[in-house]
């Protein structure tokens, strides 16, 4: 028990006096000395080392008793090296009070006079800055007397829930030896501190957010975490990653018994733990979860170095406000071919997550493209209209291109504009492609390669061999047709069968004739 200051109000001497004793637990007593074992300097490490090495000599006497206690830094067993003597100490002071503990305090009231005092009345109450909780009333069935040097001793609880200054106050109202009635107050002051402190770190990819929260120990002993578990938003499923150290086992009758110990260290050790918050599939749900911030809650339990348990529970945890989509505009299908001046043709879907009836729309491209000039556009009519959308359905709908360059490009500026709502939403999202230049014709003219693909060819030659110099092409005779899963292609015999197939782009052209070097023949 360690006891506390109280300061006394009202005027005259007073009989009584209060005594307030905080009760708490004891803790080990750790002998500072260093232990050492005489074996170790007499024979040394060989010993322990060698099994074949003869037994060292008795250094001890076989009587137990040293009433000298010359013995006393000795090791007699292997727990001595841990410094604990086997005595528990009682705290000297008050001590430090924490958040989510439990306060229990020993209140003893003293008659210091020569008198006995009957019809004692005791009040004990706990005042902080919000509310007063009273703890003790003995109004109903008061203490009928308290002899001269006698005392009346009670003990009261309170669970810590409030930050800040606490007072807990002592009242007494009673008749002295006199006969006269006496008021007396009494005020016990101490400070109620945080044990720890959470920081919380939220990340969302795609669907899923990822909430980390690191907790840090303030007090001055070693936290013990019992549970530390998170209650989600009603919207929400949460579900704790552990690392490869940490094995689950649900099923094992055993996991509770032989569960490893989370040990948060005094004056600031930390641990973190991570949980993945999903939502629910279905429409509804998702819709409640969209536009709210709220996460969820954590309920964190403790115990201190001999078994005192604490709780804490956290303020609604916010995360990034989910913003709620009315029309989402999403890509289902786009063709793996896409071919310079082309026609091609993209499936697109349109969602309606709300709980009314929207549209018509008008599904068209933005004039201004946010990646410069655009280099893929409607082929035909600018804007197509579709019909309205029943609340929390979708439709699928096919939007004709035609890519105007090569390489790779982007698909982008696809809005939609609800026509009766006068209301544009949000477009697609760039959506990259690769356009190919052109195809290798399987047609050859009499003189080598399709006439209108030897314009190609002869670029690149000139670009190689320089632009005066003449050169040809390889005959139609030299190149077989053969036959492969995917289109037609071109091989000549002997070359690594190295195909040029009729569905690939001019870049794949042009690897091919750096491998047919050897057959490109200059002309004086």
């Amino acid at each position: 028990m360690s006891q506390g200051q109280g300061q006394g109000q009202g005027g005259g001497s007073h009989s009584l006096a209060f005594r307030v004793m905080r009760l708490c637990r004891p803790s080990f007593n750790v002998d500072p000395p260093l232990r050492l074992d005489l074996t170790d300097i007499f024979v040394g490490e060989d010993l322990f080392d060698d099994p074949s090495a003869a037994p060292a000599p008795s250094l001890y006497a076989n009587d137990n008793s040293d009433p000298n206690y010359r013995d006393r830094f000795l090791l007699h067993h292997f727990s001595d090296a841990m410094g604990l003597s086997g005595l528990l100490v009682l705290p000297q002071s008050f001590g430090a009070i924490y958040l989510g503990e439990t306060f229990c305090s020993y209140i003893s009231i003293n008659n210091s006079s020569n008198f006995e005092v009957r019809e004692v009345i005791i009040k004990a109450e706990i005042q902080t800055e919000r509310q007063r909780i009273l703890l003790l009333d003995t109004s109903k069935s008061p203490v009928e007397s308290i002899r001269a040097g006698g005392r009346y001793d009670f003990i009261v609880e309170h669970d810590v829930k409030e930050l800040g200054p606490h007072t807990l106050v002592c009242t007494a109202l009673y008749n002295d030896g006199d006969g006269e009635r006496k008021y007396l107050p009494q005020f016990f002051k101490f400070i109620v501190a945080n044990p720890l402190s959470v920081r919380t770190k939220v990340r969302v990819i795609k669907e899923t957010t990822f909430l980390e929260a690191c907790i840090e120990n303030h007090t001055k002993s070693n936290l013990f975490m019992d549970q530390v578990d998170f209650e989600p938003a009603q919207h929400y499923s949460a579900t704790i990653l552990k690392g490869d150290g940490h094995h689950s086992e649900k099923d094992s009758p055993t996991r509770e018994t032989f569960k490893p110990p989370i040990l948060i260290r005094s004056g600031g050790g930390i641990y973190n733990y991570l949980y993945q918050l999903t939502t629910p599939s279905d429409g509804l749900a998702q819709t409640k979860a969209e536009g709210s911030n709220v996460l969820g809650k954590l309920q964190i339990t403790w115990r201190t170095n001999l078994g005192e348990p604490g709780r804490l529970q956290t303020q609604q945890i916010l995360g990034t406000p989910a913003t709620k989509k009315e029309i989402e505009l999403q890509v289902v299908e786009v063709p793996s071919i896409i071919n310079l001046q082309k026609p091609f043709g993209i499936k697109l879907n349109l969602t309606n997550h709300t709980d009314k009836e929207l549209g018509p729309f008008e599904i068209s491209l933005s004039q201004n493209g946010s990646y410069g000039e655009r280099v893929v556009t409607i082929n035909g009519l600018q804007s197509m209209v579709l019909s309205q959308i029943q609340a929390l359905g979708s439709t699928d709908f096919h939007l004709n291109l035609i890519a105007t360059k090569p390489g790779i490009q982007r698909i982008s500026g696809v809005t939609v504009f609800d026509t009766r709502e006068m209301k544009s939403y949000e477009p697609l999202p760039d959506l990259e492609c690769n356009i190919l230049t052109c195809l290798v014709n399987a047609d050859f003219c009499g003189h080598g390669l399709n006439c209108c693909y030897s314009s190609l060819v002869r670029e690149m030659v000139n670009s190689n061999f320089g632009p005066t110099q003449m050169f040809r092409v390889i005959n139609a005779s030299d190149i077989r047709a053969t036959k492969f899963p995917i289109g037609d292609s071109l091989m000549m015999p002997g070359i690594d069968s190295l195909p040029v197939r009729a569905n690939e782009s001019f870049m794949i052209i042009k690897a091919l004739l750096d491998k047919l070097q050897g057959a490109v023949t200059k002309l004086e």
